[in-house]
This record gives structure tokens, C-alpha cells and sequence, in this order.
């Protein structure tokens, strides 16, 4: 009997259609570093949203369709960034989560895709399915520095793999491809807040959520600020779900980022307020601005939250 691909092999397959078609997507297949595969999606290359697209669907382990749908914000025609899928803890939270830093010298990036569960040392992992042990690993790096020879090395060693079995997407989120596909994370940010406010992510069924697209910054600050702001305060998931309505009722107010001490302003102010400090800010403040359950153990719907356009316009204008 076949076994079914690891969530790596899918992601890889993906990585591969990818780099058959680099001149199309407008991204390049870097010179091999240690023998892996570098597919650079938007530094000093153009990339675009069709790689912003694969990029997040890599990030998924292609158990998430994306797509981007016609939308506005406060009556400004704005492209909006759609998820879905019926493996959400595995796409998002095994996957997509950038749960792993990867620090070597002068390098970081926050870490995500595939190769996740492939290290599997998060400690997330004591608590969701996914870890793996698989032939090859892929993985997706927020950052605006092409890994180097060290990074690749220090990354092929923490998986215990041979770096000719690696494959890195790379990209900065002031990029087009970067900057879709942080904002491809409305599903699994609330994923994530579930988790932290202990919720079964056992009983999570399907899921499917969507966030407008912002203009793309030239900087990073300004990347980090309206990437952010674009789920805070745009992102609209909902969630299908077989849990207690009760238990839904007391934690649906958390759910949303409007149950957030710091929620109300851009989050570049709220970034500064904090001396840029990511773990000063609410962890709380860090989900999308409307969160809906579908029950399907009682038929019953619960929803939560509220967009503020005012201040997604506040944060793609300035």
C-alpha cells in the first residue's frame, strides 16, 4: 500500500514546479550552497504574485489552495489574500507557523514551512501532530539576505540531512512575493491564539480566512508594520469546529485581535511604542480581526471581532 507523501515531500514538489518555472515567476534559482537548492523569491529579483502565491502555498505544504479575490478597504479597490483548507493544523501550525529563528553570524530569519516538522524541537510540536522524519526538507525564510554556505550548513545539520536534500525559499516581506505570503497567515494566526489560549486544536475541522493585501513597502519596518495590520485589523477567518459552545462562548471575545490590550492603533506605532521590541507587544494582539466558528457538533454559529478600516487605511497610506 502507497504511504502518503510527508508534508516535506509536498512542499517539495511545489519547490520543484517552481524552479522549472523561475523565468515565469520572475524569481531565480540561486547557485547551489553546499549542494541545496535556493530558490530567491524577491531579493534583487523581481518575483511578483504568482510567486507570492506558490511561496505561501509551499509555506502550507500545499494543504491550503491560495488565492487572491477582488476586495476594498474603506472603499479603496484592494486585492485581498484567501485560505483555506481541511488539514488546518498540519498546513499551519506543523508548516506555515514561523516558529524556528534561524541565527548564524550576521544572518536571521524567522524560519517556517515544512522543514518545521522535520526539526521538530518546537515545543508546540508536544502538543499538534506532524513531526517527521522525511527524505527531504523545505523551508521558507523571511528575510532579505540569500542564505550563504554557513546558513545552508547549520539548517542541513539541525534537520540531519545532507544540504543536496535541502531546499530554501527565500524572500523579504518588502517584496511582492514576501509581502503575500505573510499576509497568507490570517488562518494560522488564529490558529496559533487558539492554541495559546489552550483550545483543542483537535477540534478544528476546516478553516478559511482572508486579509487585504497591502501596498508594497520599500522598507522593512513599514513591511513588518502593514503585513501585520492587514490581518490585525483585516483578516477574516472562520473556523469549522466540533467543540463545546459553551467553551466557544468564553473564549470567543480573546480570539480576535480586538481582545488585545494594545489593539487600536497601526502596529509600526505600537512596534516603536515597545522600542521594537516583538516581545514587549500583547501576544495576544497577534490574530485576525474577525474570527467566526461554525459549530458542527451543534449546528450553532459564534462570531467575533470587528475590521477597522480606518486603521488599515491609516497604515497603507502613511
Amino acid at each position: 500500500m502507497a504511504t502518503s507523501p510527508t508534508l516535506n515531500e509536498r512542499a517539495s514538489r511545489l519547490a520543484d514546479h517552481m524552479a522549472a518555472n523561475a523565468e515565469a515567476l520572475r524569481i531565480k534559482v540561486e547557485p547551489a550552497a553546499n549542494g541545496a537548492r535556493i530558490l530567491n523569491c524577491g531579493i534583487n529579483t523581481e518575483g511578483g504574485l504568482q510567486a507570492g502565491l506558490a511561496l505561501a502555498r509551499v509555506c502550507l505544504a500545499n494543504l491550503a489552495e491560495v488565492s487572491l479575490i477582488p476586495g476594498d478597504v474603506g472603499g479603496l479597490p484592494c486585492a485581498h489574500v484567501q485560505v483555506s483548507s481541511d488539514a488546518p493544523v498540519l498546513a499551519c501550525m506543523a508548516s506555515q507557523y514561523a516558529g524556528w529563528q534561524v541565527s548564524v553570524g550576521d544572518f536571521f530569519a524567522m524560519g517556517s514551512g515544512p522543514m518545521r516538522a522535520a526539526y521538530g524541537k518546537e515545543e508546540l510540536f508536544n502538543h499538534i501532530p506532524g513531526k517527521e522524519q522525511p527524505p527531504v526538507a523545505v523551508g521558507v525564510l523571511e528575510s532579505g539576505q540569500v542564505p550563504d554556505a554557513k546558513v545552508v550548513a547549520h539548517i542541513a545539520e539541525s534537520l540531519k540531512l545532507p544540504p543536496a536534500k535541502l531546499t530554501l525559499l527565500v524572500a523579504p516581506a518588502s517584496s511582492q512575493a514576501g509581502n503575500v505570503q505573510v499576509v497568507a497567515r490570517s488562518l494560522e494566526t488564529t490558529l496559533h491564539k487558539l492554541h495559546e489560549l489552550k483550545f483543542n486544536l483537535s477540534q478544528v475541522v476546516s478553516g478559511f480566512g482572508t486579509a487585504p493585501l497591502p501596498p508594497v513597502a520599500t522598507k522593512g519596518l513599514q513591511a513588518i508594520g502593514r503585513t501585520n495590520d492587514a490581518i490585525l485589523y483585516g483578516g477574516r477567518v472562520i473556523l469549522w469546529v466540533r467543540a463545546d459552545d459553551d467553551q466557544i462562548a468564553e473564549l470567543g471575545p480573546k480570539v480576535p485581535s480586538s481582545g488585545s490590550k494594545d489593539h487600536g492603533a497601526p502596529f509600526a506605532e505600537i512596534f516603536a511604542r515597545y522600542g521594537q521590541d516583538f516581545y514587549k507587544i500583547d501576544p495576544l494582539l497577534f490574530s485576525p480581526a474577525e474570527v467566526v466558528f461554525h459549530n458542527l457538533k451543534t449546528g450553532r454559529i459564534h462570531a467575533f471581532g470587528r475590521v477597522d478600516p480606518n486603521v488599515l487605511l491609516l497604515s497603507f497610506m502613511s
